[in-house]
């Protein structure tokens, strides 16, 4: 296996551990982080709501190191916007990993008949800071699909369908954060649709394809080289001539 080829199969395993990791936090916390639920009842399920942050918290690092692996082969065709790809990935799993300290926060205060307030500021705490998450993921998602789309290190049919998806989710969570729609309801849910199946599928192909070798990196404009002088510094015509016309 080339090292490129480890690249994508990290970035593929990790994009798999992260869709797999999230959604079965969100299943674990189920309805217990709504202000509905009273504190008894989290504390009756203290291991499913343990067994949830886990799970967030498995995701937050796998989030993050999704992008740090794909970066080595990125940064050859785009460094600027491959490095800022790493960068919002690893704010996206900063917030991610709050709000599984929240959660477990929460169930420390579940023991604690008083701590309502407490209990409420947690679950709000989970909840922004897992918008944050979410948008941050779709900035960094963005940059790193630009990436491949101009690169066609992954077909375009695929980068593409990454961009429209990110676009759909960055719009669901602008809607969230003034409050037109709520996070995980039903439009939320299927806004984000589209960017779930298309990173299992982008897994799936790295997994099994990887990167399109015939993908050139963007290089820099070679300067050129003269048989007599080797190559110019400078990069100019003028400096080889001038070089020559001093030997004669």
């Amino acid at each position: 296996m080339t090292r490129r080829d480890s690249h994508a199969t990290a970035a593929g395993v990790l994009l798999v551990v992260a869709t797999l990791a999230s959604l079965t936090a969100t299943a674990c916390f189920g309805s217990f982080l709504d202000g509905s639920n009273s504190l008894a009842s989290i504390a009756t399920h203290q291991g499913r709501m343990l067994t949830g942050a886990l799970f967030e918290l498995i995701a937050a690092f796998a989030s993050a190191a999704i992008a740090i692996s794909l970066y080595p082969v990125l940064r050859q065709h785009a460094p600027g916007m491959a490095l800022g790809s790493v960068g919002f990935r690893l704010i996206e799993g900063t917030f991610y990993a709050l709000a599984a300290v929240s959660v477990l926060v929460l169930v420390t205060l579940a023991g604690d008949a008083a701590a309502g307030g407490s209990a409420d500021l947690m679950r709000d705490l989970h909840e922004a800071a897992g918008l944050a998450g979410i948008l941050a993921f779709y900035t960094g998602a963005t940059l790193y699909y630009l990436v491949f789309y101009r690169s066609r290190l992954i077909p375009r049919w695929l980068s593409t369908w990454g961009l429209a998806g990110t676009a759909l989710g960055a719009v669901a969570g602008v809607l969230v954060l003034f409050q037109a729609l709520s996070l995980l309801s039903a439009t939320h849910t299927l806004l984000n649709v589209p960017i779930g199946v298309q990173e299992l599928v982008l897994a799936g192909w790295l997994l099994v394809k990887g990167f399109t070798a015939s993908a050139p990196p963007d290089t820099a404009v070679q300067p050129p080289f003269d048989q007599h002088t080797g190559p110019s510094p400078d990069g100019g015509a003028f400096a080889a001539t001038a070089s020559r016309g001093r030997t004669q």
